[in-house]
């Protein structure tokens, strides 16, 4: 294999960000510079010697820029094997090109704004950009390729040191076929968005940063976000104090935040272990925060809280007076709130912007040799659909309760049974292999806080297979009961609920959450 030499390299990049750095550092030693456009335009602002490729081909640039650098005299320079093609290329007038520095028209960005047409997406579908740096990565062995202007402070000071070796050659080169494959996966998700569950599924993340660990300290963990997140979002929010979130954080965090985004009135949603264990809708979010803390006391200790409103300083007084937390997140926080935090210097605590609805997004789990992939879990009931089954109907506060306890329910691990009464939980009941067990667990977290469960109503996330669940629902007190009905017994679920005068209502909908 020849050594390699740096003595012709091709500059055409969108993001001109440290060309200043690089192309100064190339034109001491010696290198002769091709460019294109934009970037030969930046390169007569820094008076540095180049040659146009049209120039270099000898063909003009066509068909507004589509066609500029696909010819054999740029290919051929790149893709060109100095051991090999040597004399090819000299029978052609090919001169090899031993740097290519290429980075791609923004099409993530461009589909981003608001204003963007199809038209405009597809013309910023860049074509030679990609075929340049996958020949460039491609022939690796006698041509090095940068595609991120963060490399080019290393490449300045790998010239000085002649290290411009095979080994750090094929590390660029395998971030360059990352760069491409991330660039045409965007492309292909917004091409294919009518069409999502399609022959083949490609997503493109973006490392944000690395984890101290997973779930548990000897597992490796990273943060990577969708370039087409955007402000509401958990991967967009600002750390404002604290240490960095953990794996866990953030999953506890987002399963938070997915429920605190679905109710309207002041909310608090306190999360242990991926589970809502404390939820609360009141008329301030101090208040809020006092009645979802009062559900599980205990496990509310360590959790994580999510508000949908301003955090403010008398909020942030209650909790760190109440108990130690991990994580507060919330849109927006008060500068008198940052002020009482700075007493707590561990808390973290996240500012996310107005929360959104993430529901219209697919969601991926991986398996052992594949990922499983279905639509997010978006389906509401309608209150018109609702079906009340049973001879006593719902009065107007316990069609409220239930209506929120079925919302509360949505985010719990299955099986899932939710007690509430006026717009707070009482007991929540989450994880069980029996939904009769999760009942019991509702109500004995429920008396373990003093929470009388009497005149509360009950969300169940499926329906009941037996009666068991409603004798024991109304053996705690419970008066009215939401589900989604469709089991064998439906018969015999509403006979037991009619036999303790209690209300049951049908939602026709089942919110697994596994």
């Amino acid at each position: 294999m020849s050594e390699f030499e740096l003595r012709t390299a091709l500059l055409s990049v969108h993001d001109k960000t440290g060309i200043e750095l690089l192309a100064p550092a190339l034109a001491d030693h010696g290198v002769k510079l091709l460019s294109t456009g934009g970037t030969a335009k930046a390169l007569r602002g820094l008076d540095i010697p180049y040659v146009e490729v049209e120039e270099h081909t000898g063909f003009p640039e066509i068909m507004d820029g589509r066609v500029k650098t696909l010819h054999p005299r740029i290919h051929g320079g790149i893709l060109g094997r100095r051991n090999k093609d040597q004399s090819v290329m000299e029978a052609n007038d090919i001169e090899g090109i031993d740097l290519v520095v290429v980075n791609l028209y923004p099409f993530a960005d461009t589909i981003s704004r608001e204003d963007c047409t199809r038209e405009l997406a597809i013309e910023n579908i860049d074509i030679g950009g990609p075929a340049m740096v996958r020949a460039a990565a491609k022939n690796h062995a006698d041509v090095l390729v940068l595609v991120d202007p963060a490399d080019y402070n290393d490449v300045v000071r790998r010239m000085d040191s002649a290290e411009l070796d095979l080994a750090f050659r094929e590390v660029c080169a395998a971030k360059a076929f990352r760069h491409t494959a991330s660039y045409d996966a965007e492309i292909a998700r917004y091409l294919s968005e009518e069409d999502e569950f399609s022959e083949r599924i490609t997503r493109s993340y973006e490392h944000l940063q690395s984890l101290r660990y997973g779930e548990n300290p000897h597992q490796r963990a990273a943060l990577y976000v969708d370039r087409r997140s955007t402000n509401g979002s958990l991967a967009t929010a600002s750390v404002l104090q604290g240490k960095e979130l953990s794996y866990n954080n953030y999953a506890d965090v987002d399963a938070a935040l997915a429920c605190c985004a679905k109710f309207e009135g002041p909310t608090c949603v306190i999360v242990k272990h991926a589970n809502p264990c404390g939820v609360a809708t009141a008329g301030d979010l101090e208040t809020a925060y006092q009645q979802a803390f009062e559900t599980d006391q205990t496990s509310a200790f360590g959790g994580i809280i999510a508000l949908n409103g301003e955090l403010d300083a008398a909020t942030l007084s209650t909790i760190i007076g109440n108990q130690f937390v991990e994580v507060i997140a919330a849109p927006s926080v008060s500068a008198e709130a940052l002020r009482v935090a700075k007493s707590r210097k561990n808390l973290r605590l996240l500012e996310t912007g107005e929360l959104r609805d993430d529901s219209s997004q697919l969601q991926f789990k991986q398996i052992s040799g594949g990922v499983l992939l279905q639509d997010a879990d978006s389906l509401e009931y309608d209150d018109t659909n609702l079906q009340c089954v049973t001879t006593r109907q719902p009065t107007d506060a316990e069609l409220r309760d239930l209506q929120f306890a079925w919302k509360v329910a949505w985010f719990v691990k299955s099986n899932a049974i939710v007690f509430a009464r006026d717009s707070r939980t009482i007991g929540v009941g989450a994880g069980q292999m029996s939904r009769v067990e999760s009942a019991k667990i509702a109500r004995m977290k429920a008396e373990d806080e003093h929470m009388p469960v009497a005149g509360s109503v009950m969300a169940s996330d499926a329906f009941f297979p037996f009666r068991d669940g409603i004798d024991a629902a109304a053996d705690a007190g419970i008066v009215a009961v939401i589900q989604p009905g469709g089991s064998v017994r439906d018969d015999e679920v509403i006979e037991a609920a009619n036999e303790y005068g209690m209300t049951m209502l049908f939602t026709g909908t089942r919110h697994f959450r596994h």
